[in-house]
């Protein structure tokens, strides 16, 4: 697995690409440009992951099951491995979460199922429930559902997490969630707000005009929002 680093000091932003995206994407999508003030004052260091998504979610010749299992395979390596690196790289507290698209639903869903790890999610229209069918978007497990997907689907699990020690740490992080008023999966960002503020976290979703899904906007995004 490959990643790419840009900063040397600041708080630590993980870097989700989006669907089937490499490691270079956000850089290729000159959103790393938007944020060069900030990476050479010393106030943030990237570190942009490689996504396996081709292998996991949108692997259509494997069964559901083995799916999900690959995904999970996939979080074990950002917990076991880049997190530590990151750690290794730079002392700094803060712990930021990021990603647009599908790179949104891998930065929150890690954020959320391990909160004691992150200080911020950023996420720029995210899809927070893999299950949903909506528009030309399906049911990324073809109708197949287990605990794995349950406990990878954050618009389900938060609805009943009940750790008190998980809720400490979800309500003490800086949650911020970005979509565009026409964005098919607005209503899920919405959703997944209320049941945030249920649990007594303090998100806030900020909707952007139109559809606001592409670099375009996702570079004003990042400057106002990380």
């Amino acid at each position: 697995m490959e990643l790419l680093v840009f900063g040397h000091a600041g708080a630590k932003v993980l870097v989700f690409p989006t669907r089937g995206g490499r490691f270079y994407e956000y850089e290729q999508l000159r959103i790393v440009d938007q944020l060069r003030p900030k990476i050479e004052q010393g106030q943030l260091q990237l570190f942009c992951v490689d996504s396996i998504d081709s292998e996991s979610f949108y692997c259509w010749w494997a069964h559901p099951e083995g799916r999900i299992t690959r995904h999970q395979q996939y979080e074990e390596y950002i917990l076991n491995e880049v997190y530590p690196f990151m750690e290794e790289k730079n002392a700094h507290e803060c712990v930021i979460s990021h990603g647009c698209s599908l790179g949104a639903f891998h930065a929150g869903n890690i954020a959320f199922r391990h909160p004691h790890l992150f200080q911020k999610l950023a996420a720029f229209s995210g899809r927070f429930d893999l299950t949903m069918q909506v528009e030309y978007f399906g049911d990324l497990f073809n109708g197949f559902y287990n605990e794995d997907i349950y406990f990878h689907t954050p618009a389900h699990f938060l609805t009943s997490m009940d750790c008190e020690e998980r809720l400490k740490h979800l309500r003490e992080m800086d949650i911020v969630l970005v979509v565009g008023a026409e964005d098919p999966f607005k209503e899920n960002n919405e959703f997944v707000c209320n049941v945030l503020r249920e649990k007594g976290a303090d998100p806030t979703l900020h909707v952007w005009e139109e559809r606001a899904h592409r670099g375009y906007y996702w570079r004003r995004m990042a400057p106002l929002y990380i």
